[in-house]
């Protein structure tokens, strides 16, 4: 029996019977692809939309949260390698179908729908078809995503994908090497391609210390982020903690963070966040034209909000984001 190819990202695996692709998810049964993460996530939860991160989006909600296990990335440093980096029958599962996803987040009184924790890429027919179904009872639908897909199956998530947040690792492909056994260029198209979809996109960058955290490669990354998304596509630059398997090197130092922070702010961008130092004050959306805090947190929480109809409540000038 020949082998088939799956389509859905960049390896492009190619499985005979009985093989799974390098996600752990997706496997040939006869000549046939199937997933084996549809309707059976490993975490269910309700986040407040800020932890995923989404700043720019109807501040203060909640998001119900999925993920089932499986990832097509490795990286050393993965903060959810329990479920990332397992296959669905080494996760405790729950049975969630899509049109129960839909319904409980409903009842929870959630405004969106987020796909995150390991990697909504690999459970793909599961985050397109709640989407789609969420999408006709007037929830949003937000990827928390490390963005390793090819075109095509992308561009129709695009449809019914309200916001994106993605992981963008690094800015050169040796750290995609190295760290994550990928390769940078299919990421940075996926989030060219979201944009021109009409997907809202926030970028993360976990600033790793020794790894991505040189001049170069803070500027690196803020200028392409301002040059080909935008200078008001807010960038969040979060703190690392060893992990899994780069547990050799200390957590980000609140020093080296500032010094993203203004440096990213320093190449254009609008709205640079700094993430896990919970009273920083890149936690803030701040205006560009006035300089007047708009939205203050502390961690996840909003603590006040002089957002007025998509304006800054000083000046008036217009916020990029979805209000609502």
């Amino acid at each position: 029996m020949p082998k088939i190819e799956c389509t859905l990202c960049p390896r492009k695996c190619k499985l005979g019977h009985g093989q799974r692709g390098d996600c752990r998810v997706r496997t040939n049964v006869g000549g046939r692809l199937f997933s084996l993460a549809f309707g059976n996530p490993c975490a269910v939860h309700t986040d407040p939309i800020e932890k995923k991160p989404v700043f720019h989006m109807l501040p203060g909600t909640t998001a119900f949260s999925i993920a089932t296990a499986g990832c097509n990335l490795h990286c050393l440093y993965c903060q959810n390698w329990e479920i990332s980096q397992r296959p669905p029958e080494e996760t405790s599962n729950t049975t969630l179908p899509p049109e129960e996803v839909v319904a409980s987040a409903l009842k929870a009184g959630c405004r969106s729908i987020a796909y995150t924790y390991s990697e909504p890429i690999v459970f793909y027919e599961y985050t397109l078809e709640t989407s789609r179904l969420a999408h006709k009872k007037g929830l949003r639908n937000i990827l928390v995503t490390a963005g390793y897909i090819e075109q095509e199956p992308l561009v129709e998530l695009c449809k019914v994908t309200t916001a994106a947040s993605v992981n963008l690792k690094g800015i050169t492909e040796d750290f995609y090497k190295k760290m994550c056994n990928a390769s940078l260029k299919p990421v940075q198209e996926a989030i060219l391609t979201m944009k021109k979809n009409g997907v809202w996109v926030e970028i993360i960058n976990l600033v790793i210390p020794t790894w991505n955290d040189s001049d170069a490669d803070l500027r690196g990354l803020a200028r392409w982020v301002k040059e080909n998304c935008g200078k008001d596509t807010p960038l969040h630059l979060s703190r690392f903690w060893p992990m899994h398997k780069l547990q050799n090197l200390p957590p980000t130092p609140e020093a080296t963070l500032n010094r993203a922070w203004e440096l990213s702010r320093a190449e254009g961008l609008a709205h640079v966040y700094v993430g896990n130092i919970p009273q920083h004050p890149g936690n803030n959306t701040t205006c560009p034209a006035c300089g007047k805090t708009i939205i203050q947190r502390y961690g996840y929480e909003i603590q006040e909000n002089n957002l007025k109809k998509g304006k800054c409540g000083y000046c008036g000038v217009p916020i990029p984001g979805i209000w609502e």
